[in-house]
């Protein structure tokens, strides 16, 4: 197993401080007592009672959600380790103490009376901190588990936003290509040729949660091969990916909806067609992508929002995904079209 040695030091921070608040305590209690010994004594025997527990606990078989030993051997650990950090501390501290003359001055000590103090005190200590650290690494494993499961169903649900993409991407390419075959069938058959050839790349591709960017415009373009193969020259496309940009990671088929928006409301209705244009770029610790044409964009009663499946598909995966840190805005730039933006994180 591996010891996380930075939690331990916190814990050991943490018992330190605890043992000097009892110190302080006790001489609220007995202020004629020299302050000294007593952070001594407090400070030796709780962080030997510590170190016997929280170390000693790696040598036994532990519960997964809480790392402590079950059953008897807790009670023993938890045992041992007061009765072996009161009788080493004090020892330490009672050496400490004579070396170091903490105990002039002070008026006559009530042996007996002392004794019962520390060994209650020890005892009602080691309880409270044993209690506190088993209840601490209870609450770490339950929250990691939580986090898990927060993983998974954010997980299932990209798959499920997933599986509706394709098929909706296929409904479109198979309607128009059924509008082909009654027009031009050569054509027809060209366009069925490249759906082939497109969807054997594009369902391996999506059967991943994300894929890099290269591997996001490399489907674009299959994708505009294949519409222009429909459209002829009414549809025009450019793809602008840097080099540096190309292996980083993002939910697969992500911009596809768009495109298919770009081309069903944009380009299609518009008798000159027109220009589709992808491109990525870094803005700082962001990666800014874009989708724009110049197509007949949004008419005025359309919220520059967006409802319709494209936009709703997309705005979903990056919340899914990026949680608040993605965003997604649509534009109607003067000249006409429409440009949407989505900026999330960067990978490292």
């Amino acid at each position: 197993m591996q010891i996380d040695w930075i939690a331990k030091l916190r814990h050991l921070l943490q018992v330190l401080a605890f043992g000097l608040a009892v110190a302080t305590l006790q001489y609220a209690f007995m202020p004629e007592r020299p302050y000294a010994p007593m952070v001594a004594y407090s400070l030796a025997i709780s962080s030997l009672t510590w170190a016997i527990i929280d170390l000693g606990r790696h040598l036994f078989p532990s519960a997964a959600e809480t790392g402590w030993p079950t059953g008897l051997s807790n009670l023993l650990l938890v045992g041992g380790a007061i009765v072996g950090g009161y009788f080493l501390g004090s020892s330490l501290a009672e050496i400490a103490c004579r070396h170091f003359g903490w105990y002039a001055n002070a008026p006559p000590l009530d042996r007996a009376a002392q004794l019962r103090n520390s060994i209650l005190v020890t005892v009602l200590a080691g309880v409270v901190g044993s209690y506190y650290f088993y209840t601490v690494n209870r609450s770490a494993y339950l929250e990691r588990k939580m986090r898990e499961s927060s993983r998974q169903a954010d997980e299932a649900r990209l798959r499920l936003l997933e599986s509706q993409l394709e098929p909706h991407m296929l409904f479109n390419t198979l309607a128009n290509l059924r509008a082909l075959i009654a027009t031009d069938p050569p054509r027809a058959t060209a366009m069925l040729d490249r759906m082939i050839a497109y969807l054997r790349a594009t369902l391996a591709a999506s059967r991943g949660s994300q894929h890099p960017l290269q591997a996001e415009f490399d489907r674009l373009r299959d994708y505009l091969e294949l519409m222009t193969v429909r459209m002829g020259p009414r549809l025009r496309y450019t793809l602008e990916l840097p080099a540096e940009l190309a292996t980083q990671p993002l939910p697969a088929l992500l911009l596809q909806p768009l495109v298919e928006n770009c081309i069903q409301h944009g380009l299609e209705p518009q008798v000159e067609g027109g220009t589709i244009t992808v491109s990525a770029r870094r803005d700082g610790d962001r990666l800014i992508l874009q989708v724009s044409d110049t197509g007949l964009g949004y008419s005025p009663s359309t919220p520059s929002t967006g409802t319709g499946f494209g936009l709703a598909q997309v705005r979903e995966r990056l919340l899914t995904t990026y949680g608040q840190q993605a965003a997604l805005d649509v534009a109607v730039p003067p000249g006409g079209g429409t440009t949407v933006t989505l900026s999330f994180p960067c990978a490292a």
